[in-house]
């Protein structure tokens, strides 16, 4: 699986990066089916404390799945897309397990 962290306007530290890897990785356990993982990672000019802004798109075979929160801190973001995402898989395998 590849995974693809852009960050917009910014530079995101080595932490943060390995922290998305770490929490992007463990997703590929749910549905074996990943083939890409692009996250991007914003900041929002208007709000003053939500303003971090995380977005999880990961191509599947045949399905794409996505994910978009708005947290204080990236790392907060990105957890909560993630189990946005973990229950987008479940749900499409629970489909494809109930085809056969």
């Amino acid at each position: 699986m590849k995974i693809n962290i852009q960050s917009v306007h910014f530079d995101a530290d080595k932490k943060l990066i390995n922290f998305i890897n770490e929490k992007v990785v463990k997703l590929n356990s749910f549905y074996d089916g990943v083939i890409n993982t692009d996250v991007t990672l914003r900041l929002d000019k208007n709000n003053l404390n939500a303003n971090k802004i995380a977005e999880i798109k990961i191509q599947g075979k045949g399905q794409d799945f996505f994910a978009k929160k708005q947290c204080e801190t990236f790392e907060e973001a990105t957890d909560l897309s993630c189990e946005a995402i973990k229950t987008q898989l479940k749900k499409h395998k629970e489909k494809i397990r109930e085809k056969f």
